[in-house]
């Protein structure tokens, strides 16, 4: 069979094709993902098929295929493993409640650190956390590019002091 001849054969399936993979995933636009991929895959694969064999039959299976794989993929990637022993703890999955309040105090608490440091340093460390680049600083407050630099790096030694004093060791921050 020739590739043009082929191509007319899927073109004329293709209404049969898009009501299956409807019908396989009851959603409009994954039925059209399925009917490209299967398309895809059956055109690519098209030295494959003998002529003379069912090419519907072939195409629903090729379809049928992906659907299986894709589903089996999505349960896998959505099933979560206890490992506990304890039986009361409840797999909370995607339906966890953050809780910001401690992240808000620990934000609270670095501002604060912040606006203690001096003023030479503070200034050019917060635009960097603002997202300025070092020659927009420079430039900005009329500084050579390396005290721009300098002056970040002393703002994050003494953040670190700071923060070392207080609270000693913190593994979370990566400061020891």
């Amino acid at each position: 069979m020739s590739t043009l001849e082929f191509n007319n054969k899927l073109n004329e399936l293709s209404g049969l094709l898009q009501a299956f993979a409807y019908k396989l995933t009851k959603s409009v636009d994954d039925s059209k993902d399925l009917y490209q991929e299967t398309a895809y895959r059956a055109l690519t694969n098209s030295d494959k098929f003998r002529p003379g064999t069912n090419l519907k039959a072939w195409l629903f299976t090729i379809m049928r295929n992906i659907f299986i794989n894709n589903y089996r993929k999505k349960t896998k990637s959505n099933t979560i493993f206890d490992s506990t022993d304890n039986n009361y703890y409840l797999n909370a999955g995607k339906q966890t409640v953050l809780n910001k309040a401690e992240s808000g105090i620990m934000m609270q608490e670095l501002k604060g650190m912040i606006n203690a440091l001096d003023k030479s340093i503070q200034v050019p460390f917060m635009m960097h956390y603002y997202g300025y680049k070092y020659q927009e600083i420079a430039d900005q407050l009329n500084l050579p590019l390396g005290t721009v630099k300098s002056r970040i790096f002393f703002a994050r030694k003494e953040l670190k002091k700071v923060i070392l004093e207080r609270y000693g060791k913190v593994p979370a921050l990566g400061i020891k």
